[in-house]
């Protein structure tokens, strides 16, 4: 590329790095840029980027769709003030110095100019610290996907959210007027695959938004079976939203999806070798009990689920509980009250 050509090429991504971005308060007091206690501090850095107008998709569940009431400074329970984009690229090369953070994610909500954002953002969080780096977002074609890679993302995720067709169309799709399609999400999916390769793309999957555990259980295999990796949300009601009456799942249901999430991802078990009942419940996860109280009692199957270093703390939940994703190793005590959420078998 001859000097004219790189200087203009230099002033068009210079134009399109937004001045501001939003930060999760956690990441933001992890970074220094707020002031404020945390029970568990995040291990990645959380980024969301920044329009005046919210995003044009309209999932029900979402306060950042474009007709919820919510405030625009929410996403999940999570609170995502403003900083200049300055300081923050400031403090994330120190925090990532420091090993305060591991990772930077960036959450790409829809509008037009949003990959020519996020790619100008990405090429600058790589010039000052060569730190890990993922984008949740709806790619809408392969040249957005091939747009990422090249400026730098190791990691891509692409939401599913809900575990069924039918839920899919009622809270992100025709039924609530939103520009998703079941079909396409996976098509998408497989192109990230192709991109990125097996390993390095993720989905979200989220319970509680009238599913059965087996069709949950069964995506899950679905997207594991295609090198996906499905991070587990629990559904969470926020004021504003469509379903700002709905309430969580229950406890009980989330931690035998988490199970059979875990023994799916960790290759000990497959979706059709465990048994449900007649209303798609668990009732049995297709390995002897001693196996199942070993995944258990390590604690790991319901700890926060995602890309590595992502822990999420109280994305779901209060700090008061309960706690559906852990953000740490839970301890004995906690190990033990979740075995009496549950039963093997």
């Amino acid at each position: 590329m001859n000097q004219v050509l790189y200087q203009l090429k230099q002033k068009s991504e210079s134009r399109n790095l937004c001045t501001k971005i939003r930060l999760s308060i956690g990441t933001a007091i992890v970074l220094g840029l707020a002031q404020g206690r945390l029970d568990v501090e995040p291990t990645t850095a959380y980024l969301m980027t920044y329009t005046q107008d919210k995003c044009t998709a309209n999932c029900a569940f979402c306060p950042q769709a474009r007709e919820a009431k919510s405030s625009a400074e929410l996403l999940s329970r999570v609170t995502w003030p403003i900083f200049p984009t300055a300081e923050v690229l400031s403090a994330l090369e120190n925090g990532f110095s420091q090993g305060k953070i591991s990772r930077v994610c960036i959450q790409a909500l829809n509008y037009p100019e949003v990959f020519a954002h996020v790619e100008a953002l990405v090429k600058e969080i790589k010039k000052q610290a060569e730190v890990p780096l993922s984008v949740s977002c709806q790619p809408i074609g392969r040249a957005n996907i091939e747009l990422l890679a090249k400026a730098g993302v190791d990691r891509i995720g692409v939401a599913l959210d809900a575990a069924t067709e039918w839920v899919f169309n009622r809270v992100k799709g025709e039924g609530v007027g939103g520009p998703y399609r079941w079909d396409l999400q996976f098509r998408y999916l497989a192109e990230a695959l192709e991109v990125f390769g097996r390993g390095k793309v993720s989905t979200h999957v989220v319970i509680g938004l009238g599913e059965t555990e087996k069709e949950a259980t069964e995506t899950i295999q679905r997207c594991m079976n295609m090198g996906v990796l499905p991070a587990l949300f629990s559904f969470t009601p926020v004021r504003g939203t469509p379903l700002e009456k709905k309430t969580p799942p229950h406890l009980e249901v989330y931690r035998r999806i988490q199970l059979a999430r875990y023994l799916i991802v960790e290759g000990l078990a497959q979706a059709s070798g465990m048994q449900f009942d007649g209303e798609g419940r668990i009732v049995g996860f297709g390995l002897p009990k001693d196996a199942l109280e070993e995944a258990v009692n390590s604690g790991e199957p319901f700890r926060t689920s995602g890309c590595l270093s992502c822990n999420r703390p109280f994305y779901n939940e209060k700090p008061s509980g309960p706690i559906y994703n852990y953000a740490r190793k839970p301890s004995r005590e906690e190990i033990e009250e979740i075995e009496k959420q549950f039963k093997l078998s």
